[in-house]
């Protein structure tokens, strides 16, 4: 029986508790992309594969007088949700920066190093195989790293995996994502329409200013972040670059103090241990309490793990149903650009990742963490290799018709050939895991 003592458990909760709990275990979200993926190869090539490919073409958009906005599925996903994804990615790396390994110039040195190794080699290596050639302007596909998937890994191997070398391999995928990131803003960019531009900067002044005036609304910033969105989508410039701007604009210092929020909370607690069925304003109480509790964590963190499970769970995956649904043929696996991807992603990235790695230790600039050795930072640079989403994306900037299909391909195959050889190598050159102290609790 409920005593009111305790916060209530619906019926519901039976079905929503395991799914709550499966959202938060750190590989989670690897293995429902991993899923989706295979979800669409198998659709592709199956004998759906006509309605299933021509469903991500559906024009989906609205008409508002002379206003039309209308694009196919894919364009919908590829521009507007990945600008979510876009902008969870600002909202970490602006985590790194103030609160995490990148704020160090001397900590950040490795990961930076070891990301521009790992991108300017692989994107050296294709062009050498693709320079003058029709897949010549996919150059930046093999400089990307999924994060989601080498997370998804480093959680597989548990406690195996020492501290050091996993805030070295995230912080490098992260500073990755800055690489690819810029690749997108400046190599991908035609043409620019600088009155859409100006708009939507203009927009980003307006939430620059409304955030130094103290405005907490986040509807008022969700329209705001819709209206610079869309002036850089009619720009020209990629509209996931404004999810990224956003994410980084996004403050990461709590607005209230933890001893703020204690006088708030004690000020309620106090009314409610008094006459409170006859306390007047009880709503005013309550909604100051929420509000307190709401602003003693920053606009970051609390973003960060609101939008992380649609992320992880709702988002990706939809864009690699979208976009990983490729008709596979053989020749495809010997079409020059898939070599030339592969080559990039397979070989390039580990040899980048440790060959600038080792000239920035020896020059003095970095130095390799305890606990991580050469041998384990070229595995970990064969799991940098994981490409997928943000190669998948790219190449839809880059190339078109057969060419992207062969380019899908390439992607595919080199991003599993490459989980699977980090993943045994890590396996191989890692310690066993830690056995617990005996009398340890469970």
């Amino acid at each position: 029986m409920d005593d009111g003592q305790s916060l209530r458990r619906e019926p519901i909760s039976r079905l929503t508790e395991p799914l709550v709990r499966f959202m938060h275990v750190e590989s989670a979200s690897g293995v429902v992309l991993l899923g989706a993926t295979i979800t669409a190869l198998i659709l592709a090539n199956s004998g759906f594969s006509d309605g299933y490919l021509a469903f991500w073409k559906t024009p989906v958009g609205f008409e508002f007088g002379s206003i039309t906005l209308r694009h196919s599925l894919v364009h919908w996903i590829n521009d507007g949700l990945m600008a979510l994804f876009f902008f969870v990615i600002g909202l970490e790396v602006k985590r790194e920066i103030v609160h995490g390994d990148l704020g160090d110039i001397r900590e950040a040195a490795l990961p930076i190093a070891a990301a521009i190794g790992g991108m300017v080699v692989p994107a050296g290596i294709y062009l050498a195989l693709q320079a003058g050639e029709p897949g010549q302007s996919g150059w930046g596909i093999p400089m990307a790293t999924d994060i989601a998937f080498v997370v998804g890994c480093l959680a597989l191997l548990g406690p195996r995996v020492p501290r050091s070398f996993r805030v070295l391999l995230l912080s490098l995928a992260i500073a990755d994502d800055i690489g690819a990131i810029l690749v997108i803003a400046i190599g991908y960019t035609d043409s620019i329409g600088w009155i859409a531009l100006g708009i939507g900067f203009a927009g980003i002044g307006v939430i620059e200013l409304l955030s130094r005036l103290g405005v907490r609304s986040f509807g008022l910033y969700i329209l705001l972040g819709v209206v610079v969105w869309e002036g850089f989508h009619e720009s020209g410039v990629h509209a996931t670059v404004a999810g990224v701007i956003l994410g980084l604009m996004t403050p990461a210092r709590a607005y209230l103090s933890t001893s703020v929020f204690a006088r708030t909370l004690q000020d309620v607690s106090d009314r409610m241990h008094g006459d409170w069925e006859a306390e007047g304003h009880r709503t005013e109480h309550v909604r100051s309490a929420r509000w307190a509790a709401r602003e003693t964590i920053s606009p970051l963190e609390y973003l960060e793990n609101t939008l992380h499970p649609w992320v992880g769970f709702a988002i990706m995956p939809i864009f690699a149903l979208a976009n990983a649904g490729v008709v596979f043929e053989a020749s495809d696996l010997v079409d020059p650009v898939a070599v030339a991807i592969a080559a990039g992603l397979l070989i390039g990235k580990p040899l980048g990742i440790v060959g600038v790695s080792w000239l920035a230790v020896r020059a003095g600039l970095a130095y390799l963490p305890v606990g991580v050795s050469w041998a384990t930072l070229t595995a970990g640079g064969m799991l940098a290799a994981i490409g997928f989403t943000m190669a998948l994306f790219i190449a839809g900037l880059a190339l078109e018709g057969e060419t992207l299909d062969a380019a899908k391909v390439g992607i595919l195959c080199a991003s599993a050939v490459a989980a699977v050889v980090g993943m045994a190598a890590l396996v191989t050159l890692l310690p066993p895991a830690p056995k617990p102290e005996p009398g340890a609790a469970d």
